[in-house]
């Protein structure tokens, strides 16, 4: 017998899958890997959706791709579940609570601004968010070490890119950084016997063609943006080529996004500093992808286009990379992910990650927030609370908006 009408013969409807991420998108707190955990949780073990070898090949590609790898993931699944629609119906579950509050943020900080009720920098609740987002990357910084960088060599490798991008103009050294660990991967990492076959059974794709345009949109954009700017001078090209690069360039989880999204919206003046690091710190308090932070930029009143439609616009265009890569790697992942090239190419920028994030740990996020003794014991708290008292990140941002007040600090 064939399958309803309105269901895809993968076995689910587009708003099956909505409601499925929705519910995730309210409560999935803790950062990429925990949004992982809670993935297998809810789509392998209780709907079973899915079983562990096909749900392992999503998450080795989305470590694989640059971009938000929990959200990469849910693409993933909602196409396993219902084809193209249950993936767009799969993001949108997973990032509208976020996306809806990050945005709502930015506009109440446009609004705390507009109203000269104090700058930022100097309002204590929000110096309180700025020091509690320098905790959570020192211990972002520490888990990823330990997984991405388990050797010497690595180790090195994140040194020398951590280097490159304090040395380095922002965005060149970003860049830089990622292209040096993927050739030192690839001269150093290459695995020497064969690599796991990695057919698992996974979603077999059934849109070649489009998979083959997203693949080619993805660089035309990459490259043509840019131009576009450039050509054009409109602000909003600007705004645009911005978030989609960040979207584009971004290895290991959504921390790593703070160095490019800072280099492309407080470089030129559209975002104040300290407004930055502030919403930088509320976002360690929502469920959901990291990713939604770009919503609060965009929303702010320094933006090329600012309020709502701004918010908006830095969504889509942060994540649009992750839509046309997955799109466009589904149906290669298994015969890529067996060459030992690529994967020596990919822990070498895996490595190069950590160095990067530790460049931000520095500039923008000590420099932007710790001035003085105050201000270093109050992250070592947040720390402490973070990594040995096992507070969720939500509870310590709440914690850390009540201490600044409490504290007077500024």
């Amino acid at each position: 017998m064939s399958a309803p009408a309105n269901r895809d013969p993968a076995g689910g409807t587009p708003m099956e899958v909505f409601l499925a991420f929705l519910r995730l998108g309210l409560t999935s707190f803790g950062g990429p890997v925990a949004h992982i955990g809670y993935f297998r949780t809810e789509f392998v073990a209780r709907r079973r959706w899915l079983d562990d070898a096909a749900y392992a090949e999503y998450v080795a590609l989305a470590q694989f791709l640059p971009g938000p790898a929990s959200s990469q993931v849910g693409l993933a699944l909602g196409a396993h579940r219902a084809g193209l629609p249950g993936s767009l119906a799969a993001w949108l579950g997973f990032t509208l609570p976020s996306a809806v509050a990050m945005i709502a943020l930015g506009l109440g900080i446009g609004a705390l601004e507009d109203g000269q009720l104090g700058a930022i920098e100097s309002n204590a609740p929000l110096h309180g968010l700025k020091l509690v987002a320098v905790a959570v990357v020192i211990q972002a910084l520490w888990q990823m070490a330990n997984q991405l960088c388990p050797d010497r060599p690595r180790l090195g490798f994140a040194a020398v890119a951590a280097a490159v991008a304090l040395l380095l103009p922002a965005a060149v050294g970003h860049l830089a950084a990622m292209v040096l660990g993927a050739l030192a991967g690839l001269l150093l990492l290459r695995p020497k016997g064969d690599l796991e076959d990695g057919d698992s059974g996974a979603v077999a794709w059934r849109h070649e063609a489009f998979s083959r345009w997203c693949l080619r949109g993805f660089f035309i954009l990459l490259g043509g943006l840019p131009v576009a700017a450039w050509l054009f001078g409109a602000p909003l090209f600007e705004m645009v080529e911005r978030f989609y690069r960040a979207g584009a360039l971004v290895f290991g989880g959504g921390h790593v996004v703070l160095p490019l999204l800072e280099s492309g919206t407080v470089a030129p003046g559209w975002v104040d500093k300290g407004a930055f690091l502030a919403g930088y710190g509320a976002a360690q308090a929502l469920p959901g992808p990291l990713f939604t932070f770009a919503g609060y930029l965009g929303a702010l009143p320094g933006m090329p286009v600012g309020g709502p439609a701004g918010g908006l616009i830095g969504i889509l265009a942060v994540f649009l990379p992750s839509f046309l890569l997955v799109f466009g790697i589904l149906p290669r992942w298994a015969g890529l992910r067996r060459r030992r090239g690529v994967a020596a190419a990919v822990r070498g920028t895996n490595a190069a990650v950590v160095g990067v994030l530790l460049a931000a740990l520095y500039d923008p996020l000590w420099t932007g927030a710790v001035f003085g003794a105050a201000d270093f014991a109050f992250v070592v708290g947040a720390l402490g609370l973070l990594a040995l008292a096992r507070v969720p990140p939500w509870a310590v941002v709440c914690l850390g908006a009540m201490g600044g007040c409490a504290f007077g600090l500024h």
